[in-house]
């Protein structure tokens, strides 16, 4: 990653363009595959064993041909029963090891293919969770799982039998050209003359082939980005009837998909015909001028059959060669795709020298002058200008209107985006200077509608520290009174909560979060409408847990909900980014300001109520 320099107060970050992936664009050459030379390398044993048996294949399988000749013309010609015999158990002990050879290949590179794909993924993934927000932010998740999933299996091809029959193939041909100039040599000349003829056609149809196995790629993973955002929001479609709307935009996803691989299939169709056709042609036209031959005297019947069985085996090496070739050029496009997630570059500058955060945590944040703006949208700032500082211990409130810049306040402090102007401060250390996990792992958030993961509940609560034992996880949940739902299920904390928690009412998801907070031990705490959404007797409770959680730290809240607040050190008025008025409750009122006027109208719509 490139260095940052020193920071100042009048340091402003580089607004990089949005990381949007390219879709649909051609992939070059074959060039791809060689980025995944160092994974299959990292595994020199198999990949020495694999090429020792593949050649120990192909070797056998020429040596086949080559005893023909001798069979004929020694045995069956002359009709000696000894000399037949003797090539027959030669030719099961060759085969015998051909037969060991080919299955401890095919073994070895199936290993080595899953060893890679799994090593592949993995890289892909771990580099995914190191790119910043706004990568997210402008790429969709379902086009990400696509290319972690249905792009990983389709290398799984390239690394496994198709790379294996790839080399096998050249192999056989190879040997089998050899081995024609060694039986005839004036017969061997016309099938140097032939290959560039078969060769022409998979250079030529190689090119349409490699971009429509792009655009293949491309179109199942819009589809699969459309199955996970419906899925995802499967309630939302029921609400709003949109059953039919939706499965209309699936089916046209699903036939642009069927007929950007019908594509494919028709021009992988057409390679493999051509070369089957013109192989053909060229061994009729081999097997007449070896006739001639013979009829001439030149070439013994044995001769004969031993060239065109080699003939053979270089046209059928040759056309495998031409069907793998097509599967490779599917290949490359997919391998591309992955090549291209890990070539992005996070968009977060990161010192190679951070500047510690101060041990024992002091628990204070600070803007100054701060800027900010969305580079993913095309509007006006969401901070302009914005100063405050907040001491150990401090609990501040931050209350305005919807896109007044709340949230973005938070968002900013944990550096999951970077300032335009104006510098952010955690313990006295500017958020761009900190090491980023070390800078997170002084926060701890509740949000109004938290991520609940599918695992137990007590999973969910050791997210907020991994090598917490039980009774450490018990002890947070207790604080944040999940024990009191969780005793009455039927596994207790072992309870299954489903995907997204589907299977926790909202107030048992904030409990679950706020246990997870305070497992986590932060010194700064950031509370998002953590209570905006529960009913009464779930807001009580929940509150009641947000008290504890509280004691001792330094705390932020958004609050739509004045009420929650009341007992703030203070209240902080945003509007359009900009921060308007401060004081606590009692003084905000007594200004008659802003506040006042939204407090008014809360309490009034309350007493209504």
């Amino acid at each position: 990653m490139a260095p940052m320099t020193e920071t100042s107060d009048s340091q402003t970050a580089a607004t990089p363009q949005p990381p949007r992936l390219k879709a649909g664009e051609k992939a070059r050459s074959l060039a791809p595959l060689q980025r995944l030379l160092p994974f299959l390398l990292r595994y020199p044993v198999r990949l020495t064993l694999t090429l020792l048996f593949l050649l120990i294949a192909a070797i056998t399988s020429l040596s086949i041909p080559y005893l023909a000749g001798g069979f004929i013309d020694e045995g069956f010609a002359a009709e000696n029963l000894d000399v037949v015999s003797s090539y027959a158990w030669v030719v099961i002990i060759i085969a015998a090891i051909m037969a060991v050879a080919a299955s401890a290949r095919f073994y070895f590179i199936s290993v080595i293919g899953e060893r890679v794909i799994a090593d592949l993924r993995q890289q892909v993934f771990d580099h995914l969770l190191t790119l910043d927000a706004t990568f997210f932010d402008v790429n969709r998740v379902g086009e990400l799982t696509s290319r972690l999933n249905a792009d990983v299996a389709t290398i799984r091809q390239a690394v496994g039998s198709s790379a294996s029959l790839a080399i096998r193939s050249f192999i056989l041909m190879v040997g089998a050209v050899v081995m024609m100039f060694l039986t005839n040599f004036q017969l061997a000349l016309g099938v140097v003359i032939v290959i560039p003829i078969i060769v022409l056609p998979l250079v030529f149809m190689g090119k349409r082939m490699r971009r429509v196995s792009r655009v293949t790629q491309d179109s199942l993973a819009d589809l699969s980005a459309m199955i996970t955002e419906t899925l995802a929001s499967v309630k939302t479609v029921k609400s709003f009837v949109q059953e039919d709307k939706q499965q209309q935009l699936f089916r046209g996803f699903a036939e642009a998909s069927y007929r950007a691989e019908l594509k494919r299939l028709l021009t992988r169709s057409g390679l493999i015909g051509l070369v089957l056709f013109v192989s053909m042609v060229a061994l009729v036209g081999l097997v007449w001028l070896g006739t001639r031959a013979v009829f001439a005297g030149s070439v013994t019947v044995g001769e004969l059959t031993q060239f065109g069985i080699y003939a053979v085996v270089a046209t059928s090496a040759l056309t495998n060669m031409s069907d793998l070739f097509g599967t490779l050029q599917q290949v490359a496009g997919a391998t591309e795709r992955l090549i291209e997630l890990l070539d992005t570059k996070p968009g977060l500058p990161i010192r190679p020298d951070p500047v510690p955060l101060p041990v024992p945590a002091k628990g204070t944040v600070a803007f100054e002058n701060v800027d900010f703006t969305y580079i993913t949208r095309d509007e006006a700032p969401i901070l302009s200008g914005l100063s405050f500082a907040v001491g150990p211990g401090e609990t501040v409130a931050l209350v305005g209107a919807s896109g007044a810049g709340k949230s973005t306040v938070f968002a900013l402090l944990q550096r999951f985006y970077d300032v335009a102007g104006g510098r952010i401060t955690v313990d006295g250390v500017d958020v761009r200077d900190a090491e980023p996990g070390e800078l997170r792992r002084r926060f701890a958030s509740v949000d109004q509608d938290p991520v609940i993961f599918a695992g137990t509940i007590a999973d969910n609560i050791r997210f907020g520290k991994p090598e917490a034992s039980m009774e450490d996880v018990i002890a947070a949940a207790d604080a944040a009174l999940v024990g009191e739902f969780a005793s009455s299920l039927p596994d207790g904390f072992d309870t299954m909560v489903g995907e997204r928690g589907v299977m926790l009412s909202g107030g048992q998801k904030q409990r679950v979060a706020i246990a997870r907070a305070l497992l986590k031990d932060a010194p700064i705490l950031l509370l998002d409408e953590a209570t905006s959404a529960l009913d009464a007797q779930s807001e009580h409770l929940v509150q009641m847990a947000l008290e504890r959680l509280m004691e001792g730290r330094t705390t932020l809240v958004i609050a739509h909900r004045l009420a929650t607040i009341r007992n703030a050190d203070r209240i902080l008025v945003l509007e359009k980014g900009k921060l308007i008025d401060e004081g606590t409750h009692d003084q905000l009122v007594k200004k008659d300001g802003r506040y006042a006027e939204l407090a008014k109208l809360q309490f009034r719509l309350a007493a209504a109520g």
